[in-house]
């Protein structure tokens, strides 16, 4: 089967949803939630958000390589990932910026009882 013939048998919404649902597995699987920056984000915000911006990246790989398989579909598929990736960041920035505004209590123990990252890397 060519692989423009691979979409053919679905509709248009479900281009949509496969292509917003790729971009957010895409950044949960690089990130912690917006949740966990938003409670570590004076230790980790910066690092959270460099890979917020790697899942974006490589969320745009994907849904460029659905948008090369199903043509027909472009428009949904760029779409459903712009959309997703831009709820998604959103929720990303206001983590960062509520957490760093407002700081709770962390979800990680950075005190001397607890290894510092750089004896991690030796170990």
């Amino acid at each position: 089967m060519a692989l423009e013939q691979i979409g053919n048998r679905q509709g248009s919404a479900a281009a949509f949803i496969v292509s917003a649902g790729i971009v957010y597995e895409i950044i949960a699987a690089n990130c912690s939630s917006p949740q966990t920056t938003e409670l570590n984000a004076s230790a980790r915000a910066d690092t959270l958000m460099k890979y917020v911006n790697l899942g974006v990246a490589q969320a745009a790989i994907f849904v460029g390589a659905a948008c090369f398989i199903e043509p027909e579909k472009a428009v949904e598929l760029v779409a459903g990932g712009v959309v997703a990736a831009g709820f998604m960041y959103a929720l990303y920035l206001h983590a960062k910026k509520t957490g760093l505004a407002n700081p709770g209590t962390p979800t990680e123990d950075w005190s001397q009882s607890a290894a510092p990252p750089s004896q991690w890397a030796a170990a």
